[in-house]
């Protein structure tokens, strides 16, 4: 039988909630911003194609956003329940970063969200931008106070710890803007970016498989694409930048996500693939590229980099777990990039619209967005342990004093209503992207709206080819 604990159970529950969760933030950060640029185009350029485009993504967002509230108000239940020494001991810290997320971001994205969706023809095109702008920017704020408390318990300062044994802030800058958050900031806002960027990119080669004429499909691949050209170099260069603040504050993480048990001091090798094996601490069959490890971890050829026998057992992440994860997060930011040079490559040629089997490999990435941030969630949150506040706080003492049978069956009624509910929703949501994003007659270029009230231009049509 195995030997389940109430602690136990109480992480798996926490990661079984917030998988769910992170996927939701990490697509309405991204759309959101690309709802306030298609409103943006539309109203510089009048082309009727962006207010179509944007009315097409805004019922997507809505949904998406109701969904990540939910799941978030129900994983915050846990600090409470699960958690409550965690909650106790940290609050102090914790607690007030969350509630300057509410009240600086999330009232903001709730307070401009009903005008966004359907206030257009009440307010005017250029309110409604600037709704459509401060729902962006609340979405974007959110990210910014959850990571700066997410980094404080990876990387805490500007707290100590009283006679009660409770973290008290002595200095709020240090707090928020800790070691490690601008490193995560830039990486999780990145990863939403492209998360957003493939699935914007997927809808379009779906419909463009189907219909190489559609011009809101075309619009919306080519913006796809473009972005994830930017996007998807910048986020291995915010990754290797992270790589190193993480190296500098938490080398035994990296140690395991590296697969490397003993010290290298002259210089340690790139495993590419192998086995993890805590217990005998070593990583079984490994392909390795000498000293490439150290290049990259320290950009010295022979640089030292610490193993994770210089580190207590018990203070040891799991490298069976982080070194997997780790590698199909890369895995997969490396196809990314591959996506996006062969769109690049295709538009410099003239056959972006034209290439049905890129149409079918940005359908393939699609959902990668999301596979890429949960695994990076599995590497920087598992890489933490023990700890939940690193190196003063472990896990086994932030749990709550709950029963086994309490903490199971709470976890059973999770997995059932998750599935359920947030799988209709996710069927919902499919099915509104499986309608064409061009809806309603052909669309006319208006002009810009500077040059308002001029004679409309006739439609371009450049981008079309009879017949297709």
């Amino acid at each position: 039988m195995l030997d389940v604990t109430a602690l136990d159970l109480a992480r798996f529950q926490f990661a079984f909630t917030v998988s769910f969760h992170i996927m939701f933030p990490a697509f309405t950060i991204g759309l959101a911003s690309y709802l306030a640029v298609l409103n943006g185009l539309h109203l510089w350029t009048g082309r009727e194609i962006y207010l179509r485009l944007f009315d097409y993504w805004k019922i997507i967002f809505a949904v998406t956003f109701g969904m990540g509230v939910v799941s978030g108000i129900v994983m915050t239940y846990q600090f409470g329940t699960n958690w409550s020494v965690f909650s106790e001991r940290a609050g102090p810290v914790i607690g007030p970063l969350m509630a300057y997320e509410v009240l600086t971001a999330f009232f903001l994205e709730a307070g401009f969200l009903g005008i966004m969706l359907f206030g257009r023809s009440k307010v005017g095109p250029k309110l409604h931008f600037l709704a459509t702008l401060m729902v962006a920017i609340g979405t974007l704020g959110s990210a910014f106070w959850i990571l700066s408390a997410n980094s404080w318990m990876h990387t805490p300062q500007g707290a100590e710890v009283n006679e009660v044994g409770e973290f008290v802030p002595i200095d709020w800058w240090a707090v928020i803007f800790n070691p490690s958050f601008p490193y995560r900031l830039v990486h999780m806002v990145l990863a939403a970016y492209l998360t957003t960027a493939l699935v914007v990119g997927a809808v379009g080669g779906w419909h463009l498989l189907r219909n190489r004429g559609d011009q809101g499909a075309r619009k919306m691949f080519a913006m796809a694409m473009g972005m994830l050209v930017v996007t998807a170099p910048l986020q291995i260069l915010a990754g290797d930048f992270h790589g190193l603040n993480t190296f500098e504050h938490q080398p035994a993480k990296v140690a395991a996500l590296e697969g490397h048990y003993e010290t290298h001091a002259d210089g340690a090798p790139l495993i590419l693939f192998g086995i993890p094996d805590d217990e005998a601490e070593e990583t079984r069959w490994a392909l390795q590229i000498p000293n490439l490890g150290s290049l990259i971890l320290t950009h010295q050829w022979d640089g030292t980099v610490h193993g994770l026998r210089e580190w207590p057992r018990d203070e040891r992440p799991p490298a069976e777990i982080v070194f997997w994860s780790f590698r199909l997060m890369v895995a997969l930011g490396f196809l990314m990039l591959g996506l996006g040079v062969w769109a690049a490559w295709a538009r410099w040629r003239g056959l972006l619209y034209h290439t049905p089997n890129l149409f079918r490999a940005a359908i393939a990435m699609g959902p990668t967005g999301f596979v890429a941030v949960i695994a990076g969630w599995v590497t920087t949150e598992v890489g933490r342990q023990p700890w939940t506040v690193h190196g003063q706080l472990r896990t086994a003492d932030s749990v709550s004093p709950i029963d086994l049978p309490a903490v199971a069956g709470s976890l059973l009624a999770f997995i059932v209503v998750y599935f359920v509910v947030f799988g209709a929703g996710t069927v919902y949501i499919l099915r509104l992207m499986s309608k064409r994003p061009e809806a309603g007659p052909p669309e006319r270029d208006v002009g810009p709206i500077r040059a308002a009230g001029t004679t409309p231009a006739p439609a371009r049509s450049r981008d079309f080819i009879p017949g297709e």
